[in-house]
């Protein structure tokens, strides 16, 4: 399915144009520190033998290593179609092809199954409406969603106000955001969710949200 509105369009162009350098930088170094912390704190809570989902997958890494590491099936969502196209190429490289599964486009537009454990690794940043990307989250989730978001704070908010003139000038329509995390728990918990951790770099925040009713 591919995307509707100007901001998504231009959201997989941008990352499209990064796909090969995301690859090179993850196979050379890794998880970046935010991503360690997710991944930690997923393995506390347990994912062996769950369905994933990772919006905004990149290139795969991420899930992939959950994979590696007991996960049952995953499913890949991108914007940017050359991310899914090195996604799938590493997938097939690491063996994971057989558990992996790709689609491109706006996971908000998508009609897909429920999964277990659903992952936004700086997904929210680049979302406007963080309302309508929260309640499809948690419609395709059952017990488990893992996020990644910029800290509250002048600095963050600052660098994204800064951004947007510099992608302007390049005329595209890519922005990014900080949204506030108080009121993107307030929605999670009148859902269902509970935060049951929570980690920080001096610019991510991580949290994880488990079901409870």
């Amino acid at each position: 399915m591919s995307a509707c509105c100007p901001h998504s369009i231009s959201t997989g162009r941008l990352f499209s144009r990064l796909a090969r350098r995301y690859r090179r930088r993850f196979e050379r170094r890794g998880l970046e520190p935010s991503q360690r912390q997710l991944f930690d704190a997923l393995e506390r809570i347990g994912f062996t033998n769950s369905d994933v989902l990772e919006v905004g997958c990149g290139v795969g890494q991420f899930h992939q290593l959950m994979l590696e590491h007991g996960a049952r099936r995953a499913t890949g969502i991108d914007l940017a179609p050359k991310m899914i196209v090195e996604a799938k190429g590493w997938a097939l490289e690491r063996g994971l092809a057989d558990r992996s599964h790709y689609e491109t486009g706006d996971f908000v537009q998508m009609n897909l199954p429920r999964f277990d454990i659903t992952i936004l690794d700086k997904v929210i940043c680049c979302y406007p409406d963080i309302d309508v990307l929260i309640d499809r989250t948690v419609r395709s989730t059952r017990n488990v969603i893992g996020l990644t978001l910029p800290r509250y704070r002048h600095l963050t908010r600052f660098a994204a106000a800064a951004s947007a003139p510099f992608f302007k000038l390049f005329c595209s329509d890519f922005r990014s955001y900080v949204h506030d995390p108080q009121l993107i728990d307030k929605w999670l918990v009148e859902r269902g969710f509970r935060c049951c951790d929570e980690a920080r770099t001096p610019i991510w925040l991580t949290r994880i949200y488990s079901f409870t009713s």
